[in-house]
């Protein structure tokens, strides 16, 4: 049987697994940890105490729309979710990590931009 690390829970709701193959189950944000179930094997699942987060990136669309967040952990890699509603969740672990924590991910245009630029900067250093 599975044990949650919390002892109070604040928000729980419908989520997706993105490492790997994708899977459906419950995200529950608590006091000490954030964790994920699955909801069709109960031996799939993640619990990420707070303590262990290095840093929380959502990826946002105009600016407005968070489609996606990734848990970057100290030891363990990152771990990619997705929820019902991304900002209400966001929003819930933001009470037990720092806001510092939380960083916006870059946009497709803003990765082509730092690429070309660092190809230039390469370019030119093989031309001196």
């Amino acid at each position: 049987m599975i044990r949650s690390q919390n002892t109070k829970a604040d928000l729980t709701i419908k989520a997706s697994n993105l490492n790997g193959f994708t899977s459906n189950g419950k995200a529950l944000i608590g006091d000490k940890a954030f964790e994920y179930y699955n909801s069709r094997n109960g031996k799939d699942y993640i619990q990420i105490p707070y303590k262990e987060i290095d840093y929380i990136s959502a990826e946002v669309l105009f600016g407005k729309k968070i489609v996606r967040f990734a848990i970057h952990t100290k030891a363990n890699g990152t771990f990619k979710f997705s929820t019902r509603d991304n900002k209400k969740t966001l929003r819930a672990i933001n009470k037990y990590v720092d806001s510092e924590k939380l960083r916006r991910s870059l946009s497709f245009i803003e990765l082509m931009k730092r690429g070309v630029k660092n190809l230039i900067k390469k370019i030119k250093e093989q031309i001196k």
